[in-house]
């Protein structure tokens, strides 16, 4: 049985999460241990021994590509900051849509507007009681005290305005106070005297009184029929402060039968589990009832998540079965909620094919209905501003409501074979209506141009005939901070959609990357140290000129004084689009400054190195400055790098690390294997890292740039340098430094030779020498390259590349590089019009 389909349709469906709770600051008292579990107190912390909390950290350590262990997931998210962790849990879960019940109270949670940043559509579900008590706290204007009448008055105007103010549905939470077997018949004198009752305590009211919770209960169904609202309820487990005997669905039978509430629509939360079963008959005899099995998924072990929702399958119609995640406290919550769900769905609904109750088709169509449709019809999720594909899956083209006025244009951007940064900008509209899809025309002769011509490089096989696609990939696309009506995103070089051209650099990243993982189930990081100078222009006999805008010392607090009005506004700009900022210093060049980025995957690392230099360039521009990060500003002065810190991650663990202080160097034997590869073919990769002549000015000895073919720990002149930062258990060496990389590079060429190679020395089982540890004596050590004609020289003679990156782009690569050599060696003085390309 063929069941490519369903597996497509449930990995590609746009989430809609029907029920979930706002997340909090990075500074709220919370531990994170609460996204794997809902114990309290002692029990937190032996909830890390379950089977679902062992198998969602491998899942966390896996997304986040860190140390498989509770400390090290944490100490990810500090690193990374909450934005950063937020887009990459809701780009990974593909969520579209939320429903959140912001009544659940926590320490520094954002609230519903802070969220729209990271999902299309968040709405609002509100939690009755929570309301209730809101309205209790406060005193009445006259003085006099709370009625039942005025209550009711105030507690039903209180809910019809917030519904004027678009809510999606309302809560009940009664299972947590007084349990579930609401009485329906309550009369006004009961609850008067737990009205009483509950005034009597101190405030902040907390509202426990049973004829009380049933009276709120019934006027809130009242409401929500009024109005055509659904009302959620909280069934079946939780924390200890519910009463499970209490919390069973079988309990609401007398709601559900009476006839003022029939045209009611009640979803039972939490796949009501341990009552799933249950649950799945009252959804079966009543027509009123729905199914929501957030929270049961990711919670429960896999077999326990796999039955609680064939439970609810036995007897309850598919369309009344929806998802949520449950998501609460940390974007990590809803990522698991999501990820966990596509994958119990798919094997209960391939189950169902197996076993005959379904046909393959059928169950396509439950999948997109349970993921996804039958929440969007339930919740009566307005669509506006979205647009569902042929095949039914839900597609938000916009991020919130404001974007659609406020967005001018979209700038598609991309990195060319020089390493430039180039973009089109298109339109909101006609990106959203056609550019969004299938892209704008490029010139095949962009891909071939030069530094210093916009033209192709003779030989390089791109010319006037022939046009690409540059297309966006969406989940890069990005609010611009210095101007916000306007967005950002990447663009890949497509033959046509989804078929890469074969001069793409990101998908040669991606190409290799994919061999790594493959053949060696390794993932690579990577990590940027960005160094750059500040310029100011001057007029001097009538010409303009730029000149550092400071001359104080390496780490000089007066430096960092001069420049922190474009620095703090640099690092606010990088933390709003997610990019981890780790340190900023002055370098030791006049008016040069050094911005460290935390690491990530690779593809994603070059991603965020993009955005970096574009944002250091405009912010520098905003304030009257030109920032560069051409490898030689002044040929008198230092240069600037772009050191690349790279380490290899399996399952979720630094496998370049050594597994114990035993090893030599504290390296793995895989992590000296592909060390050794970049080593040995570092002088043929040169051309992808230092890309320019004057890359080759910076690259001297004695200035900490690598000058010698050789490897140290922590020496600041090797080219490939060995580091332990703080926070690495002692005698083991965490990742490794590629010096030689500077500002002019492609990062995605540059990264993906440096895998070439690592993997070239992996597949070789190539040995690392014996480090350099100190200052390198050039009578026994090999010189790099000392030009751009030497290690072009060295890629011609070298024969790996052409499987990895291709023999067409490998060609177009010789043929800029060449171009540049001809050119810069016949105009000497070139070189300082650099400053305005890179």
């Amino acid at each position: 049985m063929d069941l490519s389909e369903l597996r497509k349709a449930v990995e590609e469906v746009e989430l809609v999460d029907g029920h979930a709770h706002n997340i909090v600051s990075l500074q709220s008292n919370l531990p994170f241990i609460h996204a794997f579990s809902e114990a309290q107190g002692d029990a937190l912390a032996s909830s890390q021994h379950s089977l679902s909390f062992k198998r969602n950290l491998r899942d966390l350590a896996e997304l986040y590509g860190c140390e498989l262990s509770l400390q090290g997931v944490e100490e990810h998210r500090k690193v990374s900051g909450l934005e950063l962790s937020c887009s990459t849990c809701f780009k990974a879960a593909r969520i579209s849509a939320i429903l959140m019940d912001d009544g659940f109270e926590l320490d520094k949670m954002h609230d519903i507007e802070w969220h729209k940043s990271f999902v299309p559509l968040v709405g609002r579900i509100l939690r009755i009681e929570k309301v209730a008590e809101e309205i209790l706290d406060q005193d009445l204007p006259d003085g006099s005290c709370w009625t039942l009448d005025s209550f009711t008055k105030a507690f039903v105007s209180n809910i019809s305005l917030t519904v004027a103010g678009e809510i999606y549905g309302l809560k009940s939470i009664a299972a947590y106070r007084s349990g579930l077997e609401i009485n329906t018949n309550v009369t006004n004198q009961d609850a008067e005297e737990g009205l009483g009752q509950v005034l009597l305590a101190r405030k902040p009211v907390r509202i426990a009184n049973k004829n009380l919770i049933d009276y709120i209960f019934l006027q809130s169904l009242d409401v929500a029929q009024s109005y055509d609202l659904p009302m959620q309820i909280h069934t079946g487990f939780g924390d200890k402060d519910l009463d499970m005997r209490l919390a069973n669905p079988l309990h609401l039978r007398s709601v559900f039968e009476d006839k003022r509430y029939s045209k009611s629509r009640i979803v039972l939360l939490h796949a009501s589990y341990p009552f799933s079963r249950e649950a799945s008959y009252l959804a079966s005899v009543y027509p009123q009832v729905y199914l929501d099995f957030g929270l049961a998924i990711p919670k429960l072990s896999v077999h326990g998540m796999i039955s609680s929702l064939k439970e609810l399958l036995e007897l309850a119609p598919i369309n009344k079965v929806m998802f949520s995640t449950d998501g609460c406290i940390f974007p990590e919550t809803f990522y698991l909620g999501a990820k966990k769900s596509r994958e119990v769905v798919f094997s209960v609904l391939r189950d169902s094919c197996l076993d005959g109750d379904l046909t393959v088709p059928e169950a396509v169509e439950a999948a997109k209905g349970i993921l996804a449709r039958n929440s969007i019809h339930f919740y009566k999720i307005n669509l506006a501003n979205s647009v569902i594909s042929s095949d039914n899956n839900l597609q938000l083209n916009v991020i919130d409501d404001d974007l659609e006025t406020d967005v001018s244009f979209i700038r598609i951007m991309w990195v060319d074979n020089s390493g430039q940064h180039r973009c089109r900008a298109v339109p909101r509209k006609r990106f959203n209506d056609f550019v969004s899809k299938n892209g704008v025309g490029l010139a095949f002769a962009t891909m071939g141009m030069t530094s210093f011509l916009d033209g192709p490089a003779a030989g390089s096989g791109l010319g006037a005939v022939g046009e690409t696609r540059l297309t966006p990939d969406l989940s890069t696309k990005r609010r611009i901070p210095w101007s916000k009506e306007d967005e950002m995103v990447l663009g890949d070089l497509n033959v046509k959609p989804g078929q890469a051209w074969e001069y793409c650099p990101r998908d040669a990243l991606r190409r290799v990357s994919k061999i790594l993982k493959d053949e060696f189930n390794l993932v690579m990081n990577a990590g940027f140290e960005n160094e750059f100078f500040l310029l100011k222009s001057i007029t001097r006999e009538g010409k303009e000129e730029w000149i550092p805008f400071d001359s104080s010392p390496y780490c000089s607090s007066s430096a960092f004084d001069a420049a922190t009005p474009v620095l703090r506004e640099v690092a606010s700009a990088l933390h709003s689009m997610g990019i981890p900022v780790e340190q900023l210093h002055a370098e030791a060049g006049k008016g040069q400054f050094e911005l460290v980025l935390g690491h990530t995957i690779c593809t994603k690392s070059a991603d965020n190195l993009v955005y970096t230099r574009e944002t250091v360039r405009a912010i520098a521009r905003k304030h009257g400055l030109l920032a560069t990060f051409i490898p030689k500003y002044k040929l008198d002065d230092l240069g600037s790098g772009c050191h690349v810190h790279l380490s290899l991650w399996q399952n979720g663990k630094n496998v370049f690390m050594a597994s114990d202080g035993s090893s030599k160097y504290g390296i793995s034997t895989l992590g000296k294997e592909f060390m050794a590869g970049v080593l040995y073919h570092l002088p043929s990769i040169l051309p992808f890292v230092a890309p320019l002549p004057s890359s080759y000015d910076r690259l001297q000895p004695n200035t900490w740039s690598g000058a010698y073919l050789f490897w140290g720990n922590e020496n600041k002149e090797a080219p490939l340098r060995a580091t332990s930062p703080p926070g690495t258990p002692g005698g083991l060496t965490s990742n490794f430094e590629v010096k030689s990389f500077d500002g002019s590079a492609n990062p995605y060429l540059g990264l993906a030779a440096i895998i070439s190679a690592g993997i070239d020395g992996l597949r070789r089982h190539l040995s690392l020498p014996e480090p350099v540890d100190t200052d390198p004596n050039p009578e026994n050590l090999q010189r790099l390259p000392i030009s751009l004609s030497e290690s072009l020289e060295a890629l011609h003679k070298a024969d790996f590349l052409e499987e990895f990156i291709g023999d067409k782009l490998l060609t177009c690569i010789k043929a800029i590089r060449k171009a540049e050599i001809d050119h810069y060696s016949e105009n000497k003085e070139a070189y300082k019009q650099l400053i305005h390309r890179y």
